[in-house]
């Protein structure tokens, strides 16, 4: 079981490193698309309302990446929270402490410094949740792209602060944006939960009949009024993450293995297309700096995080609350403090639901902006952990064989007498 999770890590890893490369340069063509003689084709495009008129669905091609395609994103979350969860890095309680109590303290510090800045300003009562999510994709991409002489545990760490971060915004998005709920649809769409527990307690492997449930759920918590992108995550968590005896893999394994290319190269990278669409000029950018909603996403991101994931952590640490990863030092888990500053997706959706008018677009740059700015910062800093890092083992290794080489001629000498 630990070498499956281990693999299972080792694989996520990897696949998360080409959709954090999709969703890079997805954002980079959206920016250079809006910022371009042809912005006014992509606000077309954006704008589109692709209607399914029988169920009076009238969402636009923005609306539907970002109700429809990341609801697949989450519910490939939702399968990973399920199985660190019962099998992986979160199933043993004193692993599980360090990262959980650092996802907390990396939600809870950001929305502090956000509320502290921003308070009274419009939109502030829901848009303190923007800067509290970081991007797995994102943070995951970078770590792999610059951290490969770090010990692995950083890798670990990283992957299971992420996801229990991920799971503490999507709790946030569902009290946060749920104003009315209807309960005869709440009802349909727990039945359709039900549905799918019942199907996977029945041992079923048939798509004819997971897909219509996925279907029914999602539009019913639409309909309810409850951001839809929730039924990927419910569906997720009722997922079997263990194998029955005789049984090569459990289906969380299969379905991850089926979604997340699907995932990680098609649904967030269309998200990040038409959610990173910013207009930037010198008026935006002059913003970014004097205007107080802003500065709340931008000083939270950056610095909530930091002090949130790292400081929390230290305090843990020091009091015996939690572990320290082994071979992780604290200057590691600084640099990795950093990328967990880097917010895009969550950060990017909670910013279209909690403002409106030109607030999204300067939250938007400023989470872009914030982003980028903790991905140079924490790539520096893991490049100069991993240096460190090489040394120490070039010296053990030639410790070693030093060792052995007088070891080798003491024993010729004796040899030889």
């Amino acid at each position: 079981m630990i070498k499956q999770v281990r693999s299972e890590l080792t694989r996520y890893l990897r696949t998360e490193t080409v959709g954090g490369a999709l969703l890079l340069v997805a954002a980079a063509v959206a920016l250079l698309w809006v910022n371009s003689p042809w912005g006014a084709s992509y606000t077309s495009i954006s704008e589109t309302v692709l209607p399914i008129e029988p169920l009076h669905l009238e969402l636009s091609v923005a609306d539907w990446t970002k109700d429809g395609l990341l609801a697949i994103f989450f519910f490939v979350a939702g399968l990973e929270v399920k199985r660190e969860l019962v099998v992986g890095e979160l199933a043993d309680k004193r692993r599980a402490a360090l990262p959980i109590i650092a996802a907390a303290g990396g939600v809870v510090m950001p929305a502090l410094i956000a509320l502290s800045i921003g308070w009274g300003m419009p939109g502030m009562d829901k848009g303190w949740a923007i800067p509290v999510a970081t991007d797995i994709a994102f943070a995951l991409a970078v770590l792999a792209m610059t951290g490969s002489r770090v010990p692995t545990s950083a890798r670990v760490f990283l992957l299971s602060l992420a996801v229990v971060d991920d799971l503490l915004a999507i709790i946030l998005i569902a009290v946060l944006f749920t104003a009315t709920v209807s309960v005869l649809w709440l009802l349909a769409a727990a039945a359709a939960c039900a549905g799918w527990w019942l199907a996977q307690h029945k041992r079923l492997r048939t798509p004819f009949v997971y897909v219509p449930l996925a279907l029914v759920c999602w539009y019913a918590l639409h309909e309810a009024g409850i951001h839809p992108t929730l039924a990927g995550v419910a569906l997720g968590l009722l997922t079997r993450v263990r194998p029955d005896t005789g049984e090569d893999e459990a289906p969380a394994t299969r379905l991850e293995h089926l979604i997340q290319p699907i995932s990680a190269g098609v649904c967030v990278p269309l998200f990040a297309l038409f959610a990173s669409g910013v207009p930037l000029d010198g008026a935006v950018f002059g913003q970014m700096f004097t205007d107080r909603l802003a500065l709340a996403i931008i000083l939270g991101l950056l610095f909530g995080k930091i002090i949130g994931i790292f400081g929390i952590s230290w305090v843990a640490i020091r009091f015996g609350i939690a572990k320290r990863p082994q071979d992780l030092e604290y200057r590691d888990m600084f640099a990795l403090s950093v990328l967990g500053a880097i917010g895009f997706t969550v950060s990017l959706l909670v910013a279209e639901l909690a403002l409106d008018g030109s607030s999204v677009e300067l939250a938007k740059a400023a989470v872009l902006v914030t982003s980028m700015a903790a991905s140079l910062a924490g790539s520096a800093l893991l490049l100069r952990r991993g240096r460190v890092h090489q040394a120490r083992r070039d010296a053990e290794s030639t410790h070693r064989r030093l060792g052995r080489a007088v070891g080798s001629r003491d024993m010729e000498e004796g040899s030889t007498k």
